[in-house]
């Protein structure tokens, strides 16, 4: 990897397109090396993830004979480091240049995720290895995906930032649908825990393509910000998020979102198999249309939100999803009708996310000033992940207290709790991304083929 300090940024490379920005994803992969080298790298290490989703749990069930109880500690860490450090997280990603962060998150967790098919051949794995690695994990994925989406803005204009994190979410929902079925296979042709190995090579792969950025990105280094106590440097991200009206918006309609969507996630598949009485391969149907229909959805959410504007396609894509619950809470006999009301829900659900998802990244993106947007994106990523093991314990309470409907139903509710305070906001007749002066940044490298 090329120095970071005293480095030059690439000068931009000359265009000879002279067209107005296109609203396609793959047309900013394709005109802005930078990105693209952050966006295959980001893809990779989301593929092997997905895999790792599948083969951790299977590893501590089926090799490690972990209890129920031992099971949820190990969800839990997966969370911890959110809620832990993720406020100061936005502080410490300014202070190292961007590319060296997501190089260095990458290569740990090449060697904490291969620490653990190397235990299971040598005999040594036991559960607290699982722990310590989810944990540890965690932290790198919250540097990781905080820098990643400070980093976005340096490596790509203003006008691109919407098509950007399309392509972005777009790898997401692909990754991420085809990626479950494939960590099965692996499973089921290699054991789970080494099936873990493939996740390990996914990250060292992405390492290796993003220290091929040649963008270092800034880094806060002056003695005034190191002399400053943590706490002033996290209000003033927490500040940043709460005193824009449009930003203020965004994040308490996300956060309630993920509150109520949560809720629901955690019943959902008791309320498929008890409520519904389906068999676990059309439960493998219906969670696919979800998948499917948020890869779709991440297709075309640049197109809408240039048409309706950013703040209605946010608002649009929350109501979506917020009635989806309403919907699944709906479905009932004959199986035909069920199946196609089930369609209908995951549907909603998964082109709802990709709508307010991406619009309000690139709203944060485009608003917040460059010296705080890493700590703007904690600031965010706190909240929204914080809320979510209080929706899981509210969903297994109301689950259990009510009815799997009744808490779909409550889930929706909270959900379109968030909708109506977008509603209520400056979002409503947000069409386009407001001015912004962006200071003297240089343009992000740009290159046509």
């Amino acid at each position: 990897m090329a120095a970071d300090e005293g480095e030059t940024p690439a000068p931009p490379e000359k265009t000879d397109d002279g067209h107005r920005p296109s609203s396609r994803p793959w047309s900013v992969l394709r005109r802005y090396p930078d990105f693209r080298r952050l966006f295959v790298g980001n893809s990779t290490s989301l593929l092997g993830s997905s895999v790792t989703m599948v083969a951790l749990p299977l590893t501590a069930v089926v090799y490690l004979n972990a209890s129920p109880a031992q099971m949820g500690l190990l969800g839990a860490a997966a969370l911890l480091p959110h809620l832990v450090l993720g406020l100061p997280a936005g502080v410490w990603v300014d202070r190292m240049p961007y590319r060296r962060i997501l190089v260095l998150a990458d290569l740990a967790q090449t060697l904490l995720l291969g620490s653990v098919p190397v235990a299971a051949v040598l005999g040594l794995l036991q559960i607290w290895h699982l722990y310590a690695v989810m944990v540890l994990a965690g932290i790198c994925s919250l540097f990781e995906t905080v820098t990643a989406q400070s980093f976005t803005p340096v490596l790509v204009p203003r006008e691109q930032l919407l098509p950007a994190n399309s392509a972005l979410m777009l790898s997401n929902a692909t990754v991420t649908t085809t990626g479950s079925a494939l960590g099965g296979v692996l499973v089921s042709l290699l054991t789970a825990p080494i099936a873990i190995a493939v996740d390990a090579v996914s990250f060292l792969l992405a390492g290796l393509c993003k220290a091929r950025i040649r963008t270092p990105g800034p880094a806060v280094v002056s003695t005034e910000r190191h002399q400053r106590h943590l706490w002033a440097d996290i209000l003033d991200g927490v500040r940043a998020v709460f005193a824009h009206r449009i930003i203020r918006a965004t994040t308490l309609a996300a956060t309630l979102g993920a509150l109520g969507g949560q809720i629901q996630n955690v019943v959902l598949v008791l309320y498929l198999v008890k409520d519904l009485n389906l068999s676990p391969a059309l439960i493998g149907v219906v969670i696919a249309i979800g998948g499917v229909a948020g890869i779709l959805g991440a297709l075309v959410v640049a197109q809408i939100s240039q048409r309706i504007g950013p703040g209605r396609s946010f608002i649009t894509g929350m109501f979506l999803a917020a009635i989806a619950g309403l919907v699944l809470a709906a479905a009932g006999s004959p199986l035909s009708l069920t199946l196609a009301i089930l369609a209908v829900a995951q549907v909603l659900r998964g082109t709802g996310p990709s709508l307010y998802s991406v619009n309000q990244q690139t709203l944060r993106q485009a608003l917040i000033t460059p010296a705080l947007l890493s700590r703007a994106n904690a600031t965010w990523r706190f909240l929204v992940y914080g809320t979510q093991p209080l929706g899981a314990l509210l969903g297994g309470l109301l689950g259990s207290v009510l009815s799997l409907r009744a808490t779909l139903v409550i889930g929706s509710g909270v959900m379109l709790l968030g909708t109506a305070i977008a509603y209520a906001s400056p979002l409503r007749s947000l069409r386009e991304l407001p001015a912004q002066a962006r200071g003297n940044e240089s343009t992000p490298s740009e290159v046509t083929t």
